[in-house]
Parts: C-alpha cells; structure tokens; sequence
C-alpha cells in the first residue's frame, strides 16, 4: 500500500465520507457496511451504485475488504490506520467513566501495588477490554538485606526499604552455602546499602567485591552475586506486568477461530514471550499510542489492538505504562481519553507517594 498520508490527501471529499462512515459504523456495530446503509446516512444525495463505485476504489486501495461473499465491505489493518491517524476524533472523557476510576482510590492504602491492582481491574471494566499494568521497580533507598535459606537447594533473599516496603525473591544459592556465609553476604551488603536504591546497589557490587575481596569469602561471594542477580533477570520485568479483564475478550459471540486467536494471545502473556515488545513502547516518549493489529509483534496473532500510555514520576521519567488490549474494532474515540487519564492519574499516584 501506498504511503497512507498520500492517500488520504488524494481522495476526494465523498470517499473521505464514504470511507469514514464505513469505518465508524464498523467500529460501533462489529458488521460490513453496505451501500443501502450509506445512502442514508450521506451528507449528499447520492445513489447505491455511486457508492459502491466508491467502495471498489477503496478496496483497490487496500483500505476496505469484502470479509464474505456479500456486497458489505469492512476497514482492512491498513484502513483502520489511516482513519485512527488522519478522522480519528477523540471526545472527551465521559464523567462516568472517570468516577469509575476515580473510585478505586477510595482506600487510603500506602501500597502502590494494591492501588495498581485496583486500577488495571477499574480499567478492563470500564474499556470491557483486557487491561495492561506496567508497575514501577520500587526505587526507595533499602534499609536491609536478608538471605534465608529454605533448604539445600532454595534460599530467600528479603528486602526491606526506607519506607516500609518489604521484597522478597526465592532462589537457587551456589551450592555449599551455610548459615555463616549467608550472615556474612548479608553484612557485606547492609554495610554499602546505607541511603541506596535496589539501582544504585547494583551498579557497585562488582566494584565494591573486586576492591573488598580479602573481607569475603568465596562462597559469601558467590551468594551475593546469585542473590541480588534475581531482580536484575528478565523475570523481575515480567512479574510486573499486570494483566486484568481476559474474560472480557473471550465473550461467546466471538467466532471460533477469533477465539483461539486470542487465547493465544493470553498464552503468549502467560508465558511472557515478547514482553520487551510491550516495555519499548514506554521509551517512545509521552501520549497515548495506538497499535493495531500486527503493528505490534506481541498482537499479531490475535487480530486485537493495543491503546498505551507511559506514565511518569515526579521526575518525568517515566517508569511504566498502561494500555487496554481489544479487537481491532475498538471504539478509539472513547478509548484513548480512558487510558490517557489513567495512565496520568497512576503518575500522580506515584509522585504523591514517592
């Protein structure tokens, strides 16, 4: 297909016409749109077989297609793209919708992930899509490590920060670790944490064991590096990604082959396959962004969209995203003020409380 932008300024106001009200009525009813039903809704008077004239030209252009045997036509990927860029036209955020939201920060609870759980559940209800949570690391400064040992082969390595929140990571220590080495990896580490983040303590480990090697031994050695390595594993990432509303994707009018499309998207998130996919979007800079279909590589086997927000901390850094998954026929208009609000809400959420 030709450069979008190209054809959009070459078509003329009746295609334009035809073509946005084709895909507006595509998106609210899920059905192909005939040329009866766009006689009647045209600003001009124009007959059923100009306007199927005009459908066949822009089907020629890649940006309708005839999914049967029918005269309806519906907006193909390429189609849906050019009108969420080019007539796209988002309204405003309904006031229900942002009580809905609103009102999961009824409880006072400190703890962010509770208050994020709370969001991505408020989001999938009020979008009846699949939300998507990306939560922040926690950056405060640590006031202690642990290591605990669940026996020969699992161990615990605990995290207590400056503001009360507590971590903890079950692992595979070295083997030959005993209760002596697991207190003396602990000491070497509370004795540099003082006013550093999980960050901060990362980046001088290896200097500070390669400088300090005569103050530890090997075993204790090894126990630090394998110990601090599991929030530093992909895993860490992944176990932050929340995913709520699958139900809401998986409705019974859904074809048989549209269900498995998207059961294996959920596979997919399950499994946390292409996640990376998912977290570059938040260094793409602010302000909602739209994927859809194969656009993006997580998405592509679903037929489904991707509406994303990052959102920011006091800084303007950001730290994380909010995104709803749905079928490409989305109401965007709605959509995109929905995950623009929350995913601004949940940075002030974490300035106020940073």
């Amino acid at each position: 297909m030709n450069d979008a932008s190209n054809i959009f300024e070459d078509m003329n106001d009746r295609s334009r016409e035809v073509f946005r009200r084709i895909v507006e009525t595509y998106l609210a009813t899920g059905d192909p749109v005939g040329s009866r039903t766009l006689t009647r809704d045209m600003s001009e008077k124009v007959s059923a077989a100009t306007i199927r004239n005009v459908m066949q030209d822009l089907e020629y252009l890649g940006l309708l297609n005839s999914p049967h045997v029918s005269a309806g036509r519906i907006p193909t990927q390429d189609g849906l793209r050019m009108f969420v860029d080019g007539l796209l036209e988002v309204g405003d955020l309904e006031n229900a919708d942002r009580e809905m939201i609103d009102a999961t920060l009824g409880s006072n609870s400190s703890d962010v992930g509770n208050t994020l759980e709370r969001i991505g559940n408020a989001l999938s209800g009020v979008t009846h899509g699949a939300s998507l949570v990306l939560t922040p690391k926690h950056e405060a400064p640590i006031k202690h490590i642990e290591f605990v040992s669940l026996g020969l082969d699992r161990a615990l390595v605990v995290l207590v920060f400056g503001d009360g929140h507590v971590e903890n990571r079950i692992f595979t220590p070295p083997p030959g670790q005993t209760p002596s080495s697991m207190r003396e990896a602990a000491n070497f580490l509370n004795a540099l944490i003082e006013g550093r983040t999980l960050s901060d303590l990362q980046t001088i480990i290896a200097q500070q064991i390669s400088d300090r090697r005569q103050e530890i031994d090997q075993l204790a050695h090894q126990l630090v590096k394998s110990g601090l390595a599991v929030w530093d594993e992909e895993t860490d990432i992944f176990e932050r990604l929340l995913v709520r509303g699958r139900a809401n994707l998986l409705n019974s009018e859904a074809e048989e082959e549209e269900l498995e499309r998207i059961k294996t998207l959920f596979d997919d998130l399950e499994r946390k396959r292409d996640i990376a996919e998912f977290l570059e979007l938040t260094d793409e800079g602010e302000g909602v962004r739209i994927f859809i279909g194969s656009e993006n590589k997580l998405f592509s086997l679903s037929g489904s969209s991707l509406v994303v927000s990052p959102y920011m901390n006091s800084d303007r850094k950001i730290i994380g995203a909010v995104g709803v998954i749905g079928p490409t026929r989305l109401n965007y208009g709605r959509i995109v003020p929905i995950v623009d609000y929350t995913a601004q809400l949940v940075g002030k959420i974490i300035a106020d409380r940073s």
